[in-house]
């Protein structure tokens, strides 16, 4: 497979390279048709200038530089027509190859569920594979910089010609020739660095769009698997990070930094004396780069810790809004979030002088330097080993060598935040990785089984449920009771799948979980969990779970299932109520009954419920226990946690729970009358104490 891919795009570069060279051949044949050079129109509008100019730069440099530099710079605007006919060839051919791969990684529906990323190769993260689907535009963007490169050239020696040939010539033709080739160069320029900054933002976002799914869902999954000790906000602001740095100029810095050498090479071969100037200041500037890395590190990184910590109280205030102002402590929670942002802000203001002054001691050094060659240069002059056109263009060059570093300097902390951001979300996404999905399995009809069951709370080794066992067929229901700190909520989360069991297995109709993909096996599961929120967006929107294309009746069953739906109608505008960030602007009660309609959407198999009469009035209670009566009715099966006897009237089997073990199972009355201690007949008062009973009389 691969030797074939190989063939295939040797042979498809190999005959690319032929039609562009045979386009080539027909310019050079018929150079009636196009200026195939701008050394023909230089040599169209003053021919004696173009010979002077050769003769001037070949007296000054070795023939090389003429040939190799000033020759290829000319015929500069030819190969970028070519290479531009190129491009558009492999775009071309490009198109048929991408609805296939599309098709591939979206999956045969296209759908979320059914997408299923490929593994990267042995030893190459998904990261880095990620960023490697982008290197034809990468390679695009190299390019660029090298055409750039090399046309940043245009001043300097439109600058040696003005002040060697056309100024002591006094020649206008001269000069409007001159004019014409560095204007066109200079356009030809504007347009590739326009080019290349939307490949670079394109590039950001070919990236983002690659991953940007795959980072949600681990940022999701993340907090269910490894708890407290993983922030979920990491991997999204990683991904930022790394986008931000790819769509702005940093990049174009680290693809001109190359060239500096050869900027050097030509202000060597103006003089030596010249390429040792310049030589000097760009190991200045380098180290001063260098520098700015070491002294910044540590400071971002503390910034982005501080930061984290900051947001993290920042939202945990929001979410306890009410808590914080009925009871008065909102002061004191300000504290700490001021010391939190204090100590952000200092982290940056660290790194933003360190950055800030390197950036203002390189950019006075840029001046010192073009100065220090404009000296040099002048000193040469005098001295007659240099002519003064020389000293504009080496001064020009020597500024053009720096501009990377000076670049380079002012993005740096764009740099330092994608390469902390590359490790962490590279590992981020290998704790996460991508697995192909099961063979789909048919809808659970039979029963539920729970084999020895023992789970702990995500990233933590302390086990608090320990070898639950139990077996529950179509059409039971399961009322879980016990003390608080029992287990029972850990029991549900479990159940459902939002905690990985420690031992044991959890099956439906003889599979296990880890056999159904996420999607599918959570169509056959209904969940209310005991602390309900909603998502901002309509009523009906929150029953069907954001499903797109939702049967209308399926959302208003589930409503009725819930005794929900006349409540929805009443509203002004009915199921398209936009409820607001948790369901902010309906009571805790209604919450409850819509989320128990989002748990009984589309018929699930099985149904937990923890605690779902926590926030209902005698109404919403009877429509839970007829919700109850419904699913059992229907062959799912219903678990309930609950400490009401008028919901556990509702189902036919008990399990007691204490200190996370199995107390107790079976039919509900024998689990009661096992629990109930027995009442005793006359219960003996505490004595009134006599102060008391006398202030009473």
């Amino acid at each position: 497979m691969m030797l074939r891919r190989i063939l295939s795009r040797s042979l498809y570069l190999l005959a690319l390279v032929a039609v562009i060279w045979d386009i080539k051949q027909s310019i050079d044949a018929h150079p009636g048709f196009v200026i195939s050079s701008l050394g023909e129109l230089w040599a169209l509008a003053h021919p004696l200038s173009l010979a002077a100019a050769r003769d001037a730069v070949t007296a000054h440099a070795p023939p090389v530089v003429w040939e190799k530099g000033i020759q290829t710079l000319l015929d500069l605007p030819a190969w970028l027509l070519l290479a531009v006919l190129g491009v558009a060839i492999g775009a071309i051919g490009r198109r048929g190859r991408r609805a296939p791969i599309a098709a591939a990684v979206s999956g045969a529906d296209g759908s979320p569920a059914a997408r299923r990323q490929a593994a990267p190769p042995s030893g190459r993260t998904e990261l880095s594979a990620a960023l490697r689907s982008c290197r034809g535009a990468l390679l695009g963007v190299a390019l660029f910089s090298g055409f750039s490169s090399v046309l940043m050239l245009t001043g300097s020696f439109y600058m040696l010609e003005i002040y060697d040939r056309v100024l002591p010539s006094r020649s206008v033709p001269t000069l409007v020739g001159l004019t014409i080739l560095a204007g066109v160069l200079f356009a030809a320029q504007a347009l590739l660095d326009v080019f290349r900054g939307r490949l670079l933002v394109r590039i950001g976002a070919a990236l983002d769009a690659t991953l940007s799914q795959r980072v949600y869902e681990m940022m999701v999954r993340l907090p269910l698997r490894f708890g407290s000790r993983a922030d979920n906000v990491h991997p999204l602001r990683d991904l930022d990070a790394i986008r931000s740095f790819l769509s702005g100029l940093g990049p174009t810095a680290l693809f001109d930094l190359p060239w500096i050498p050869v900027y050097l090479g030509i202000v060597f071969a103006f003089h030596t004396w010249l390429g040792v100037t310049a030589l000097i200041g760009a190991i200045i500037l380098i180290s001063l780069t260098l520098a700015t890395e070491i002294m910044t590190r540590k400071p971002t990184v503390a910034a982005m810790n501080h930061g984290l910590s900051r947001n993290g109280l920042t939202e945990a205030s929001r979410r306890n809004a009410e808590v914080l102002t009925a009871m008065g402590f909102t002061s004191r929670m300000g504290r700490l979030w001021s010391e939190s942002n204090r100590q952000t802000t200092a982290a940056q203001q660290e790194a933003g002088d360190v950055a800030g002054g390197f950036g203002a001691i390189s950019r006075v050094l840029r001046m010192v330097l073009q100065a220090a060659v404009l000296g040099i240069g002048a000193y040469l002059v005098i001295q007659q080993e240099a002519s003064a056109g020389i000293i504009i263009a080496g001064a020009i060059l020597a500024a053009r060598a720096f501009a990377p570093v000076d670049l380079a300097i002012a993005h740096w902390r764009g740099f330092v935040a994608a390469r902390i951001s590359w490790p962490r979300l590279s590992e981020a996404l290998a704790r996460m990785p991508t697995t192909q999905a099961p063979m789909p399995l048919p809808a659970p009809q039979s029963n539920l089984t729970v084999e020895n069951l023992s789970a702990a709370p995500p990233g933590e080794p302390t086990l608090i449920l320990h070898d639950v066992s139990f077996r529950l067929n179509r059409g039971q229901g399961l009322g879980i009771i016990g003390p608080s700190g029992a287990g029972k909520t850990s029991l549900a989360r479990t159940l459902v799948g939002a905690w990985l069991p420690a031992r044991g297995t959890i099956r439906l109709d003889g599979a296990s979980f880890d056999q159904w993909a996420p999607e599918p096996l959570g169509r056959q599961i209904g969940y209310l969990p005991q602390d309900v929120e909603l998502f901002a967006g309509s009523i009906g929107e929150n029953i069907c779970r954001f499903e797109m294309n939702a049967d209308p009746e399926a959302i208003i069953e589930a409503a009725r299932a819930a005794d929900v739906h006349e409540l929805v109608v009443s509203l002004p505008h009915g199921y398209e109520t936009q409820i607001g960030e948790q369901g902010a602007t309906i009571s805790a009660g209604q919450r409850q009954r819509v989320g128990l309609a989002r748990a009984l959407y589309g018929d699930p198999f099985l149904v937990v419920l923890d605690e779902p009469d926590a926030s209902l009035d005698g109404n919403g209670e009877l429509a839970l226990r007829r919700a109850i009566q419904g699913v059992r009715a229907r062959g799912g099966i219903v678990i309930v946690i609950t400490h009401r006897q008028s919901v556990l009237t509702c189902v036919d089997l008990l399990l007691a729970l204490q200190a996370g073990r199995p107390l107790a199972f079976g039919p509900r009355e024998q689990v009661l009358h096992k629990l109930v201690r027995p009442v005793p007949t006359a219960v003996e008062l505490p004595a009134v104490p006599p102060d008391l009973a006398k202030a009473k009389a």
